[in-house]
């Protein structure tokens, strides 16, 4: 099978790094679990709701992200039985580009740059399997698309579903 597999929210904790950034600057205490159904931003005070949607833009924002369970040594074993392509929007944010490359190299050694994907629309993937956290990019897959849990979509149920690695472990390996 080819498989593509996004990585923000997926292999990478982006929402757990907008937290921390807020906690860290404001003294707050979000968690994960005050935020089930929303994006981060929609979280905080609105007089600072701009600012965590900007983090993203920030340089060193994609640099040192926390991997998501176990997600490593489920891909290890998905790249040896299966095609396995990271595919990420990294367009939006031009900042990200090499970080995400240096994330990759960092944590991801064994997908070789050619099967990594930094793009804008993921409408133009074509392969068997989607594993996102988005929405809107598994609508458009042709293929099978398995939505990654993550805060801001506990409440989709358009999608098969993958609260954690063991669960993609399980559908794919």
């Amino acid at each position: 099978m080819r498989i593509f597999i996004d990585m923000d929210e997926v292999i990478a904790d982006t929402y757990q790094a907008h937290i921390d950034l807020h906690n860290s600057k404001y003294g707050t205490n979000f968690t994960k679990d005050d935020c089930y159904g929303k994006e981060f931003w929609m979280c905080v005070e609105k007089e600072r709701q701009q600012e965590v949607r900007d983090h993203a833009y920030q340089i060193g924002f994609f640099k040192d992200l926390k991997v998501i369970g176990n997600a490593v040594e489920v891909i290890k074993s998905l790249s040896k039985k299966h095609e396995v392509y990271i595919a990420s929007a990294a367009m939006q944010f031009p900042n990200s580009l090499i970080e995400k490359s240096d994330w990759l190299d960092e944590h991801l050694p064994f997908i070789p740059w050619q099967n990594r994907i930094l793009l804008g629309h993921k409408h133009v993937l074509k392969g068997d399997v989607l594993i996102d956290d988005r929405s809107f990019n598994l609508e458009t897959f042709e293929g099978r698309a398995i939505q990654f849990t993550s805060p801001h979509n506990v409440h989709t149920t358009a999608f098969e579903r993958a609260d954690d690695w063991n669960i993609v472990a399980s559908l794919l390996l």
